[in-house]
């Protein structure tokens, strides 16, 4: 994707966010379970995404280049969360509309510019609204180009910092195969001859296999289904 097309990216996944979890609210409240992260109630992940965009608003807003003078936002009680989640969107938004994808700033990653939190940012919203449209039981297709872009990102970012050492003894390749693209991806490719696992699917729905929100049995696996669910579940964050 071209970096102009993150911010309209993000912007849907905000406003898709704050609609489905307005829904939620109404249909079952702010103690609903999270179906992918049962360690999470709804209330919970309307939280984690205000303090994450409050964060990365502050960074760019601010042209970081360290951390450690942020200060953490008052917690907000459930009942104005939903009014926190609007200024947090429009925050971050604004920041990024603001700024030039080229300026440094602080991130946890080798690359350290604005273009790396407009990427970054674009796609965390868009898992988040998987997160919570799984909430009301409405899950919406991720669009391919989005989708491929997205599975790009957690090979070339995302898994790289859950294992900076590169793939662990014992690690085996799994291929993407998006047919909705025509493009395939490699996890931990080299790591063996020969791939443990084909993994077949929309992107959209790799990407959330990947992310660990849908189950495996949800596209098709050519090879050893277990042997690759053990390869993703070393990409996952604690």
């Amino acid at each position: 994707m071209e970096l102009a097309a993150y911010l309209p990216v993000l912007e849907k996944a905000n406003a898709r966010f704050a609609d489905a979890a307005a829904q939620a609210v109404l249909a079952h409240g702010w103690q609903a379970r999270v179906p992918c992260c049962p360690e999470w109630r709804l209330a919970d992940l309307v939280r984690h995404v205000c303090e994450g965009q409050h964060f990365w608003a502050w960074v760019v807003r601010t042209r970081a280049q360290d951390p450690s003078s942020y200060v953490d936002p008052p917690r907000r009680a459930d009942d104005e969360l939903l009014g926190t989640l609007s200024a947090r969107n429009a925050e971050l938004e604004t920041a990024l509309r603001a700024a030039d994808p080229h300026e440094p700033v602080w991130t946890w990653a080798p690359r350290k510019d604005v273009a790396f939190v407009l990427r970054r940012q674009a796609h965390e919203a868009v898992i988040h609204v998987v997160d919570v449209e799984q909430v009301i039981g409405d899950v919406r297709p991720i669009p391919p180009e989005v989708a491929m872009d997205g599975l790009d990102e957690w090979l070339e970012v995302v898994v790289p910092r859950l294992l900076p050492q590169g793939p662990p003894e014992g690690a085996h390749p799994v291929v993407f195969h998006a047919v909705d693209a025509d493009a395939e991806r490699t996890l931990f490719p080299g790591s063996r001859p020969f791939p443990i696992a084909a993994l077949t699917g929309t992107a959209g729905d790799l990407l959330m296999a990947a992310w660990h929100r849908i189950p495996l049995d949800v596209v098709t696996v050519d090879g050893d289904g277990l042997q690759a669910a053990a390869m993703l579940g070393l990409v996952t964050f604690d």
